[in-house]
Protein backbone atom coordinates (compact mmCIF):
# COMPACT_ATOMS: atom_id res chain seq x y z
CA UNK A 1 0.00 0.00 0.00
CA UNK A 2 1.40 3.56 -0.86
CA UNK A 3 2.15 5.97 1.75
CA UNK A 4 -0.69 7.29 3.41
CA UNK A 5 -1.88 11.09 4.48
CA UNK A 6 -1.92 11.26 8.25
CA UNK A 7 -6.31 11.22 7.36
CA UNK A 8 -5.39 7.89 5.55
CA UNK A 9 -3.04 6.44 8.37
CA UNK A 10 -6.06 7.57 11.06
CA UNK A 11 -8.28 5.54 9.11
CA UNK A 12 -6.20 2.47 8.63
CA UNK A 13 -5.38 2.56 12.36
CA UNK A 14 -9.07 1.98 13.40
CA UNK A 15 -9.80 -0.52 10.30
CA UNK A 16 -7.04 -2.61 11.74
CA UNK A 17 -8.11 -2.32 15.48
CA UNK A 18 -11.86 -3.26 14.28
CA UNK A 19 -10.53 -6.38 11.96
CA UNK A 20 -9.24 -7.79 15.14
CA UNK A 21 -11.97 -8.11 16.74
CA UNK A 22 -12.70 -10.52 14.02
CA UNK A 23 -13.22 -14.47 14.78
CA UNK A 24 -13.01 -17.47 12.72
CA UNK A 25 -16.78 -18.96 11.92
CA UNK A 26 -18.34 -15.54 12.10
CA UNK A 27 -20.76 -13.57 9.99
CA UNK A 28 -20.09 -10.06 9.16
CA UNK A 29 -21.75 -6.85 7.38
CA UNK A 30 -18.86 -5.19 5.48
CA UNK A 31 -19.77 -0.97 5.79
CA UNK A 32 -19.20 1.61 2.99
CA UNK A 33 -17.24 4.58 2.63
CA UNK A 34 -13.67 5.50 2.40
CA UNK A 35 -12.98 4.31 5.72
CA UNK A 36 -14.76 0.92 5.28
CA UNK A 37 -12.35 0.58 2.07
CA UNK A 38 -9.15 0.19 4.41
CA UNK A 39 -11.28 -2.35 6.14
CA UNK A 40 -12.19 -4.41 3.64
CA UNK A 41 -8.69 -4.40 2.42
CA UNK A 42 -7.11 -5.54 5.87
CA UNK A 43 -9.92 -7.88 6.46
CA UNK A 44 -8.74 -9.61 3.33
CA UNK A 45 -5.13 -9.88 4.56
CA UNK A 46 -6.20 -11.69 7.52
CA UNK A 47 -8.58 -14.00 5.60
CA UNK A 48 -5.48 -14.80 3.06
CA UNK A 49 -3.03 -14.59 6.37
CA UNK A 50 -4.77 -16.95 8.43
CA UNK A 51 -7.60 -19.01 6.64
CA UNK A 52 -10.82 -17.65 8.14
CA UNK A 53 -14.06 -18.87 7.55
CA UNK A 54 -15.88 -15.80 7.66
CA UNK A 55 -19.51 -15.14 5.93
CA UNK A 56 -20.23 -11.16 4.70
CA UNK A 57 -22.89 -9.39 3.73
CA UNK A 58 -22.18 -5.51 2.08
CA UNK A 59 -24.09 -2.73 2.22
CA UNK A 60 -23.39 -1.59 -1.17
CA UNK A 61 -22.55 -2.67 -4.59
CA UNK A 62 -19.09 -0.97 -4.43
CA UNK A 63 -18.16 -2.65 -1.19
CA UNK A 64 -19.35 -6.03 -2.83
CA UNK A 65 -17.76 -5.60 -6.17
CA UNK A 66 -14.28 -4.45 -4.24
CA UNK A 67 -14.78 -7.56 -1.36
CA UNK A 68 -15.06 -10.14 -4.54
CA UNK A 69 -11.93 -8.78 -5.77
CA UNK A 70 -10.07 -8.87 -3.03
CA UNK A 71 -11.14 -12.64 -2.48
CA UNK A 72 -13.55 -12.03 0.44
CA UNK A 73 -16.47 -14.32 -0.39
CA UNK A 74 -19.61 -12.21 -0.37
CA UNK A 75 -23.37 -13.37 0.26
CA UNK A 76 -26.80 -11.73 0.54
CA UNK A 77 -27.96 -10.70 3.67
CA UNK A 78 -30.89 -13.22 3.83
CA UNK A 79 -28.74 -15.92 2.47
CA UNK A 80 -26.67 -15.54 6.31
CA UNK A 81 -29.73 -14.27 8.20
CA UNK A 82 -28.40 -12.74 11.71
CA UNK A 83 -24.73 -11.39 11.89
CA UNK A 84 -22.05 -11.48 14.47
CA UNK A 85 -20.79 -7.92 13.75
CA UNK A 86 -20.65 -5.05 11.47
CA UNK A 87 -17.91 -3.12 10.96
CA UNK A 88 -18.57 0.56 9.41
CA UNK A 89 -17.74 4.26 8.98
CA UNK A 90 -19.79 7.49 9.89
CA UNK A 91 -19.58 10.87 8.80
CA UNK A 92 -20.30 11.86 12.55
CA UNK A 93 -20.64 10.87 15.61
CA UNK A 94 -21.33 12.14 19.30
CA UNK A 95 -20.57 11.20 23.02
CA UNK A 96 -23.50 9.18 22.89
CA UNK A 97 -22.44 6.91 19.70
CA UNK A 98 -24.98 8.16 17.99
CA UNK A 99 -24.24 8.78 14.26
CA UNK A 100 -24.83 10.17 10.81
CA UNK A 101 -24.38 8.10 7.85
CA UNK A 102 -25.02 8.35 4.22
CA UNK A 103 -22.11 10.32 2.55
CA UNK A 104 -22.09 7.70 0.42
CA UNK A 105 -25.20 7.57 -0.43
CA UNK A 106 -25.31 3.75 1.10
CA UNK A 107 -27.15 4.33 4.57
CA UNK A 108 -30.25 2.55 4.21
CA UNK A 109 -28.60 -0.80 3.53
CA UNK A 110 -26.28 -0.28 5.97
CA UNK A 111 -28.68 0.87 8.55
CA UNK A 112 -30.74 -2.41 7.62
CA UNK A 113 -27.39 -4.60 8.18
CA UNK A 114 -26.67 -2.94 11.13
CA UNK A 115 -30.29 -3.67 12.82
CA UNK A 116 -29.28 -7.57 11.45
CA UNK A 117 -26.08 -7.52 13.93
CA UNK A 118 -25.28 -8.63 17.25
CA UNK A 119 -22.92 -5.66 17.40
CA UNK A 120 -22.32 -2.36 15.13
CA UNK A 121 -18.63 -1.16 15.37
CA UNK A 122 -17.81 1.97 13.70
CA UNK A 123 -14.94 3.05 12.56
CA UNK A 124 -13.43 6.88 11.92
CA UNK A 125 -10.66 9.07 11.79
CA UNK A 126 -10.78 11.86 14.88
CA UNK A 127 -12.23 14.78 12.87
CA UNK A 128 -15.48 12.80 12.58
CA UNK A 129 -15.92 13.23 16.53
CA UNK A 130 -18.46 15.91 17.28
CA UNK A 131 -20.07 17.24 20.78
CA UNK A 132 -23.31 17.79 18.99
CA UNK A 133 -24.64 16.38 15.48
CA UNK A 134 -25.72 18.13 12.72
CA UNK A 135 -22.62 20.19 10.81
CA UNK A 136 -22.54 17.37 8.24
CA UNK A 137 -25.11 17.36 5.73
CA UNK A 138 -27.89 14.83 6.98
CA UNK A 139 -28.86 12.47 4.34
CA UNK A 140 -32.62 11.31 3.41
CA UNK A 141 -33.21 8.49 1.02
CA UNK A 142 -36.98 9.34 -0.55
CA UNK A 143 -38.49 7.67 -3.47
CA UNK A 144 -38.72 10.26 -6.88
CA UNK A 145 -42.50 10.01 -7.58
CA UNK A 146 -44.07 12.51 -4.98
CA UNK A 147 -40.60 14.36 -4.42
CA UNK A 148 -41.46 17.38 -4.17
CA UNK A 149 -44.05 17.03 -2.13
CA UNK A 150 -41.72 14.76 0.37
CA UNK A 151 -39.44 17.95 0.18
CA UNK A 152 -43.12 20.12 1.66
CA UNK A 153 -43.56 17.36 4.27
CA UNK A 154 -39.71 17.74 5.32
CA UNK A 155 -40.10 21.38 5.15
CA UNK A 156 -42.61 21.50 7.09
CA UNK A 157 -41.12 19.30 9.87
CA UNK A 158 -37.86 21.20 10.32
CA UNK A 159 -39.98 24.56 10.76
CA UNK A 160 -41.42 23.08 13.47
CA UNK A 161 -38.52 21.65 15.04
CA UNK A 162 -37.20 24.99 14.94
CA UNK A 163 -34.61 24.47 11.84
CA UNK A 164 -36.01 26.64 9.60
CA UNK A 165 -34.24 28.05 6.64
CA UNK A 166 -31.76 25.72 5.90
CA UNK A 167 -30.64 24.35 2.45
CA UNK A 168 -32.33 21.02 1.33
CA UNK A 169 -30.71 19.89 -1.86
CA UNK A 170 -30.58 16.84 -4.38
CA UNK A 171 -27.96 15.33 -4.20
CA UNK A 172 -25.92 15.28 -7.56
CA UNK A 173 -22.34 13.61 -9.01
CA UNK A 174 -20.71 14.35 -11.67
CA UNK A 175 -23.64 16.52 -13.08
CA UNK A 176 -26.43 14.33 -12.70
CA UNK A 177 -28.85 13.43 -9.94
CA UNK A 178 -27.61 10.40 -7.44
CA UNK A 179 -29.31 7.55 -7.33
CA UNK A 180 -28.67 4.94 -4.78
CA UNK A 181 -28.67 1.28 -4.94
CA UNK A 182 -32.11 0.75 -5.10
CA UNK A 183 -32.65 3.60 -7.43
CA UNK A 184 -33.83 6.15 -5.06
CA UNK A 185 -32.18 9.71 -4.86
CA UNK A 186 -31.32 11.83 -1.68
CA UNK A 187 -31.99 15.37 0.03
CA UNK A 188 -29.17 16.36 1.87
CA UNK A 189 -30.26 18.56 5.16
CA UNK A 190 -27.73 21.08 6.38
CA UNK A 191 -28.91 21.77 9.68
CA UNK A 192 -25.90 22.68 11.26
CA UNK A 193 -27.07 21.35 14.70
CA UNK A 194 -29.77 18.50 15.64
CA UNK A 195 -30.55 19.42 19.10
CA UNK A 196 -33.16 16.54 19.67
CA UNK A 197 -31.61 13.72 16.93
CA UNK A 198 -34.19 11.59 18.56
CA UNK A 199 -37.66 13.76 17.64
CA UNK A 200 -36.09 14.75 14.54
CA UNK A 201 -35.65 10.87 13.56
CA UNK A 202 -39.47 9.95 14.30
CA UNK A 203 -40.84 12.78 12.64
CA UNK A 204 -38.60 11.78 9.39
CA UNK A 205 -40.07 8.04 9.67
CA UNK A 206 -43.18 8.92 10.01
CA UNK A 207 -43.04 11.02 6.22
CA UNK A 208 -44.42 8.89 3.19
CA UNK A 209 -41.92 9.09 0.95
CA UNK A 210 -39.37 8.90 2.76
CA UNK A 211 -37.22 6.02 2.80
CA UNK A 212 -34.89 6.05 5.45
CA UNK A 213 -32.64 8.89 7.12
CA UNK A 214 -28.59 8.98 8.27
CA UNK A 215 -29.65 9.22 11.78
CA UNK A 216 -28.18 5.57 13.87
CA UNK A 217 -29.53 6.58 17.15
CA UNK A 218 -28.61 3.59 19.63
CA UNK A 219 -27.33 1.49 17.19
CA UNK A 220 -23.40 1.33 17.52
CA UNK A 221 -21.93 -0.01 20.61
CA UNK A 222 -18.48 0.65 20.32
CA UNK A 223 -16.26 3.37 18.05
CA UNK A 224 -12.64 3.12 17.38
CA UNK A 225 -11.05 6.36 16.76
CA UNK A 226 -8.22 6.00 15.10
CA UNK A 227 -5.13 9.15 14.92
CA UNK A 228 -2.34 9.78 12.24
CA UNK A 229 0.31 8.03 14.92
CA UNK A 230 -1.08 4.81 14.64
CA UNK A 231 -2.68 4.74 17.67
CA UNK A 232 -6.79 3.69 18.27
CA UNK A 233 -9.02 5.38 21.26
CA UNK A 234 -12.22 3.37 21.94
CA UNK A 235 -15.17 5.06 22.63
CA UNK A 236 -17.82 2.67 24.36
CA UNK A 237 -21.90 3.58 24.49
CA UNK A 238 -23.39 3.70 28.03
CA UNK A 239 -26.19 1.11 27.55
CA UNK A 240 -29.55 2.63 28.16
CA UNK A 241 -27.92 6.09 26.44
CA UNK A 242 -30.52 6.75 23.33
Amino acid sequence: MPELSPSDTAKDAAARAAVALVQDGMRLGLGTGSTAVFMVHRLAERVRAEGLRLRCAATSRATCDLAGQLGLRIEELDEIGWLDLTIDGADEIDPDLNLIKGGGGAHLREKITAAASDRMVVIADPGKVVETLGAFHLPVEVIPFGLEVTRVHIQRLLDSAGLSQRPMLLRQRDGVVFRTDEDNVILDLSLDCIGDPAQLARGLSAIPGVVEHGLFLNMCQLALIGSPDGSVIELTRIEGVA
